[in-house]
């Protein structure tokens, strides 16, 4: 993950990530909008209504400024690779999208744009997000899995149905039980190996 110059407007914060992904093939991934957003780590979703293609209704709880938000994202292409979701109320006023081409792949980046507040309302102060770091780091590494384990069986069908669905922290419980469990079958197998060795002589 990179963070090269500053993007347009005075309140905003970015996060830059390169993938591995061509960049048709991130833009055809960023067009599913309930699985961009489930992806971030501080996002606990109650619900995702999908009115239509450019307009959604999400309720969540995000855990990086404590606050449940109900909020209505209408897209806006600005063109083929670069898109704006604009909120109507709070103190964001919209989430930029932009995708280019680079070397070994792809490069995303998504902007948070806010409201002015020139007064420094405590209230909108409260609202910033600041869940858009690992939004990137959670991004980058869910696109490098897909693309190392996408060729398995059922797995985009886990993650897409079963694993994003999840509330964070249930994934990250889920995902110490698995390593804990592959742990343990690996130390299984050393010790049937070594016994097999041992019995053998």
């Amino acid at each position: 993950m990179t963070e090269p110059g500053a993007p347009p407007g005075r309140d905003a914060a970015w996060v830059v990530l390169e993938t591995p992904l061509q960049a048709s093939e991130l833009e055809t991934f960023c067009r599913d909008l309930e699985r961009l957003y489930r992806v971030n780590p501080f996002l606990e979703f109650e619900s995702w209504q999908q009115g239509a293609a450019d307009r959604f209704r999400a309720v969540f709880h995000n855990h990086s400024n404590g606050l449940r938000v109900e909020l209505e994202g209408q897209v806006r292409r600005e063109s083929g690779r670069a898109w704006r979701v604009e909120f109507a109320a709070g103190a964001k006023q919209g989430t930029r999208f932009a995708i280019e081409p680079c070397p070994g792949g792809s490069r995303l980046t998504i902007t948070d744009e806010y409201r002015s507040d020139d007064h420094g309302t405590p209230a909108l102060a409260a609202e910033v997000d600041r869940s858009l770091h690992a939004w990137g780091v959670a991004l980058k590494t869910f696109l490098e899995r897909d693309r190392r384990w996408g060729w398995l069986p059922g797995y985009r069908a886990f993650v897409h149905k079963v694993w994003l669905p999840m509330k964070p922290a249930a994934r990250r419980i889920t995902f110490l039980v698995l390593v804990i469990g592959v742990a343990d079958i690996a130390l299984v197998a050393l010790g049937l190996a070594v016994y097999w060795i041992e019995s053998g002589r």
